[in-house]
């Protein structure tokens, strides 16, 4: 079953604010924790969390829609990570073993939503899906009989299909993903990699780092110097170009811990070191700040933190709680978390 963090701890021993980072509240009215994010603009994001919630804005967070599917609302499902290409374009997954999984798409903006998945297996957990083009994506479950199972798009999100697991190293006893931010699985495109290139990051006792190249036919793996537990593991993972990749973390029971939890890889991903300061907290969303060459934000329970040399060493930013942070194309950064919580990231 899929790892899924629902506690948020406060703290008041750390700073504010950060010199040259803050965030500008744009929540959204409601009491949901929305750990799906997608940023498409400055104006445009949409978010998605527990009882089927789907909210969106294209006024820069001024005003909230709510554009949830009915199917999802009804059965109450958590909605933890959710893509999108603009205003009326976008793809939701909901988590849970067996038919709980599922996978919704809208083209009008979310006034009607069309179920495209619904998992079959019992054993299966989906956790996170990522799309390196509008038209391919994959979604990531927790292993069914001894391999992490995939499902693959290649039409937008219409339909799906579960792919054969040869090419899929075996999974660690006790390894799984983390349903937190929708982020353990990821694309780099703009970084800089092939349009079927995807990471998938997993914790348990050995946090591990998959990569393809293929769009899911087949994978390499690597172990990652992440704390590694019951609960730990790497939660979210980012590059900046084709050399350059941060990965975040922690134990999201010890969420005010941030040794061990944050990594970085300065030849592509194929090795990761340790951070040589540690984060504020566990961390469950990290994402490169498109605007400055060496920058990166990550976010968790306990707030927020900011490297200005590549995720090798850590500053606390802020406490509030978020759960993820996604950078538009044209370089504005959105958080989400609880009770309703979205920001943008300002620069000073």
């Amino acid at each position: 079953m899929g790892v899924v963090p629902t506690a948020h701890a406060s703290a008041t021993d750390r700073p504010s604010h950060h010199p040259s980072y803050g965030w500008t509240d744009r929540s959204t009215g409601a009491d949901e924790q929305y750990r799906g994010l997608a940023a498409v603009s400055g104006r445009v994001a949409w978010v998605s969390g527990e009882k089927g919630s789907v909210l969106r804005t294209t006024d820069g967070g001024r005003s909230w829609t709510d554009v949830s599917p009915a199917a999802a609302k009804t059965a109450g499902l958590a909605l933890r990570d959710i893509e999108a290409w603009d205003s009326r374009h976008a793809v939701a997954l909901s988590i849970g073993n067996g038919s709980d999984s599922r996978i919704f798409r809208t083209s009008d903006g979310g006034k009607t939503w069309t179920e495209a998945f619904r998992n079959a297996e019992e054993p299966a957990f989906y956790d996170c899906m990522a799309f390196s083009s509008r038209k391919v994506g994959l979604a990531m479950s927790d292993p069914v009989d001894g391999h992490i199972r995939m499902a693959r798009t290649t039409d937008g999100g219409k339909s799906w299909s579960v792919l054969p697991t040869a090419g899929m190293p075996a999974a660690l006893d006790g390894e799984f993903g983390f349903a937190a931010s929708g982020t353990c699985l990821v694309t780099a495109q703009r970084a800089g990699f092939g349009s079927e290139d995807y990471w998938l990051v997993t914790g348990g006792k050995t946090p591990r780092v998959f990569h393809t190249t293929d769009a899911g036919d087949t994978w390499t793996v690597m172990p990652a110097p992440i704390r590694g537990g019951e609960a730990a593991g790497i939660y979210s993972v980012a590059f900046r170009d084709r050399h350059r990749g941060v990965m975040v973390g922690g134990d999201y029971t010890a969420p005010t811990d941030g040794t061990k939890a944050a990594a970085t890889s300065e030849d592509g991903g194929r090795w990761w070191s340790p951070s040589s300061t540690p984060l504020s907290g566990y961390r469950s969303g990290v994402a490169f700040d498109p605007r400055s060459g060496h920058n990166v934000i990550a976010v968790g329970p306990t707030g927020s933190d900011v490297s200005t040399d590549l995720g090798r060493s850590w500053k606390a930013l802020d406490t509030k709680a978020f759960d993820g942070i996604h950078c538009a194309n044209d370089g504005t950064c959105w958080a989400s978390g609880p009770h309703g919580a979205v920001a943008q990231l300002t620069r000073r």
